[in-house]
This record gives structure tokens, C-alpha cells and sequence, in this order.
């Protein structure tokens, strides 16, 4: 009969069985977690200053969703738009807030200099105060991972039906055709195909780099065009609906929370500032110019072009000879930084597929991999070819998730023990507020854009 006894009798001396090597932890809490300077450890060839980290700020939040927060503003009606506009500045900037001060926190308490968003949740479920959860810090990471690709790639297709329409309007319009067949649209997409597929074989952003600061411009030309244009054509304020209905109200925050969100930059440009601790003042300088740049586009745009407007904004011009020209300078430089919005996300599918392939291979494995996203993305903006409902769905779907529930799941994981709840857990409280309206945006917000892209097709 076999003893019960879990003690091993070696050499005549009780010893407990041999247990497994405890696993390996990717983070670790440091002891004297308020005395490392994360600042001081890092090496950056070319830290930013105050003023370019808020410029990278702006660039970063601000991109294609700008060119049809005007039909957001249709759907929703005037002044509840502009006012849910600036509530949603202050609440995004919140957010942003409370992400970059719990990496802070992590980086003292893990003696590092700087992490990305998806380590940042990792490391706060790894170290946190829960140790059954610890067990599902990849998750978290890998959620991370999915919803950011899912943004990204799904801002590819908006971009892609952006240029698209641009290009039918312009020609078209010059021949005398009607320009409202979605049909007629989805060919347009569709000959997209092939050069958007050679522009997205080039591997480094050196080459791109210097269009985006030309869109960028092109950008704050569009603002000024669309408050001039807009104001020619403008009727009496008081013939324009305030407010339409609930489903038009989720459809509008999906769009606007897609056209402002900019949680995915705030840690690489905090991770690359001279002075990290003066990100809520970038924070606030460049959240400042974001807002005022969707309310003049939104605010204007609906007012000047009414209810027939569409996107992007810039084909409600008049047909002029400058207005053409902005339309056509606009599509060519949105689709240049189609392959810089198409960077990001693919570099970070090719970081969990490249371990499938030898490396002598990779060269030809990632360009496959590339034509195959593309080939993706291209269906489903000849899917679902409405601009609106498409960014309201990312926006409701992903930065619902990336934007609210996450960063506040992560400053409660950072701050449960230290520094604490505080009095009357009034941490707890307003990061349960947070996550509560990020659900509610993600299920209304998803829900009604969702219904309207079917309804569309």
C-alpha cells in the first residue's frame, strides 16, 4: 500500500516534495518604487519638446474622421452636437489623463522607463492587486492588441472610401453623370485595389513620413474652406433642428469619439518627451485645438450644407476651380497616408506572425501578408460603403473599449493599493462612471451605426 505521506524520506531526513519552478514573471514590483526616475533612464536619440509633442498630439487625433464629422452633426441636430462635441473633449482628455498617470505610476513601481498601451495592460493585471486575475494579464494584452488593429485597419477602409468618392464626384460631376450611385461607388473602390496594394508593399516610413505633415496642412485648409463655404450658403439658425432622435444622438458619439479619440498616441508621444511629466499640459493645448477644429468642420459644415450633405466634407464645395483642386490634393494625400495608417497595425500582425515563418522568408511572407489586409480592408469598403455608420462603428466598437473601459480597468488595477481608493472610494466610483458610459456607448453606439451600414447596403 502506497503512503499518503506528501514527505519524501531522503538520506533519513523529511523532505517536502519537489515543487515546479514558479513562473517566470515579466514584471516585477520594485521596493523602492518612488525613488526611480523613469525620465532619467531614458534614452532617446531626439526627445520632443513641449510644443512638438502637442503638434503630434494633434496629428495623431486628428485624421479622416474630421472629413465627415459634419454628417454626424446631420444625424444628431445642431446645438446638441456642438455641446456633446466639447462634453466628449473633456471626457476623452480624461481618459488619456488617467492612462498616461497609471503608466507613470507602473513605470516607478517596475523600475522602467516607458511601456506601450498593450504592455501598460499587461503589467497592470500582472502586478496588480488581484492574484486570480494575473493568469489573464496576456489576455488583456492581446485584447489590446485586437481592438487597436481592428481601429486602425478599419480607419484604412474609411480613408479608402474617402478617396473613392473624391475621385467618382470629380470626374463625374465634369462629365455631367449623376454622382449618387453606391454601385457606381463600390467599382471606384474597388480600382482602387491595385495601386493602394503597391503603395502598401513599401516596408519603412522614411518615405512617407513628409506627406503627413502635408496632409496635416491640407487638413487646416479643409477647416477653413468648409466655415467659408458653409457660411455662403448658410440659412437662419433658428430653421435648423437642436435635436433629432436617440438613434441619430448614438450615431453622432460613435463618429465624433472616432474623430477626436487619440488614446493610442498619447503613450508613444509621452514615452518620447524631454519633460513626460508636462504631458497634461500637451494634453490640454492639443485637445483644445482638436475640439475647435470638429466643431468648426461639424458645426459649420451641417449649418452651410444642410441635410443633403455627405461625405467627406470637402465634396459639398462648389465645383470652382479651387475647391476641384483642394478635392483632388485632398484624395492624393489621403491616400499616401493610407499606407502610414496601414503601418501600424499591419507591423503589429507581423510581430505574432513572423514567428510562423523561417526568417530567411520573411521578406516574402510579410509582403503576402500585407497584400492579404489589403485585399481585406478593400472588401469590406465595397461592403459597406457609407463613411458615417462605418466610423460611428469604430468608434463605438473600438474606443469605446480602448479609449474608456480599458484605461479606466487600468487606473483601478494601479491605484486599488496604492495610492488608494481615497475617501469614500470615490476613485472606485468615478472609474465604474467611466467604464458605465463606455459600455452603454458600446452597445447604443454599435447597435444603431451597425443598423445603419446594413440598412445601406
Amino acid at each position: 500500500m502506497v503512503s499518503q505521506n506528501t514527505d519524501l524520506e531522503l538520506d533519513g531526513v523529511s523532505k517536502p516534495p519537489p515543487q515546479p519552478p514558479p513562473e517566470k514573471k515579466k514584471y516585477v514590483v520594485h521596493a523602492d518604487k518612488e525613488e526611480y526616475d523613469f525620465a532619467a533612464h531614458r534614452t532617446i536619440a531626439r526627445p520632443t519638446n513641449t510644443f512638438e509633442s502637442t503638434g503630434h498630439l494633434i496629428k495623431g487625433c486628428l485624421g479622416g474622421g474630421i472629413l465627415g464629422i459634419h454628417e454626424a452633426y446631420m444625424k444628431c441636430g445642431l446645438w446638441t452636437s456642438l455641446v456633446v462635441t466639447i462634453i466628449f473633449g473633456f471626457y476623452i482628455s480624461y481618459c488619456v489623463h488617467i492612462l498616461v498617470k497609471s503608466a507613470q505610476i507602473l513605470y516607478k513601481r517596475l523600475h522602467l522607463p516607458e511601456m506601450s498601451y498593450p504592455d501598460l495592460a499587461e503589467a497592470s493585471l500582472e502586478v496588480g492587486p488581484f492574484p486570480k486575475l494575473r493568469k489573464y494579464s496576456k489576455w488583456f494584452r492581446y485584447a489590446v492588441d485586437l481592438i487597436i488593429c481592428i481601429d486602425l485597419f478599419g480607419a484604412c477602409c474609411v480613408y479608402q472610401i474617402i478617396i473613392a468618392k473624391t475621385i467618382k464626384e470629380v470626374i463625374e460631376y465634369s462629365e455631367g453623370l449623376p454622382t449618387g450611385d453606391i454601385d457606381q461607388l463600390r467599382l471606384y473602390v474597388l480600382t482602387l485595389l491595385l495601386p493602394i496594394l503597391v503603395l502598401c508593399m513599401i516596408t519603412t516610413l522614411k518615405y512617407l513620413a513628409p506627406f503627413s505633415l502635408i496632409a496635416d496642412v491640407f487638413i487646416v485648409v479643409c477647416v477653413v474652406a468648409t466655415v467659408y463655404y458653409g457660411l455662403q450658403t448658410a440659412p437662419a439658425l433658428s430653421t435648423v433642428p437642436a435635436f433629432k432622435d436617440a438613434v441619430g444622438f448614438f450615431e453622432f458619439c460613435g463618429i465624433v469619439v472616432f474623430s477626436m479619440e487619440g488614446i493610442g498616441v498619447s503613450l508613444p508621444i509621452e514615452n518620447n518627451m524631454r519633460e513626460p511629466k508636462k504631458f497634461p499640459l500637451v494634453l490640454c493645448a492639443g485637445m483644445s485645438v482638436v475640439v475647435s477644429f470638429l466643431i468648426l468642420v461639424g458645426f459649420f459644415g451641417y449649418w452651410g450644407f444642410g441635410e443633403q450633405s455627405t461625405s467627406p466634407v470637402t465634396l459639398n464645395f462648389p465645383s470652382e476651380i479651387f475647391p476641384t483642386v483642394l478635392k483632388l490634393l485632398m484624395g492624393v494625400m489621403i491616400f499616401i497616408t493610407f499606407a502610414l495608417n496601414f503601418w501600424a497595425p499591419f507591423n503589429l500582425v507581423w510581430h505574432y506572425m513572423s514567428g510562423w515563418h523561417d526568417v530567411k522568408k520573411h521578406w516574402l511572407w510579410e509582403r503576402v501578408y500585407r497584400a492579404i489586409s489589403v485585399i481585406i480592408i478593400t472588401s469590406i469598403a465595397i461592403a459597406f460603403p457609407n463613411i458615417g455608420n462605418l466610423m460611428g462603428l469604430l468608434g463605438a466598437f473600438c474606443l469605446s473599449n480602448m479609449g474608456f473601459i480599458f484605461p479606466a480597468c487600468i487606473d483601478l488595477l494601479v491605484v486599488w493599493e496604492s495610492p488608494g481608493l481615497g475617501r469614500f472610494k470615490w476613485r472606485l466610483w468615478k472609474n465604474v462612471a467611466v467604464i458605465i458610459v463606455g459600455v452603454l456607448l458600446f452597445f447604443a453606439g454599435t447597435y444603431s451605426n451597425a443598423k445603419g451600414l446594413i440598412a445601406n447596403l
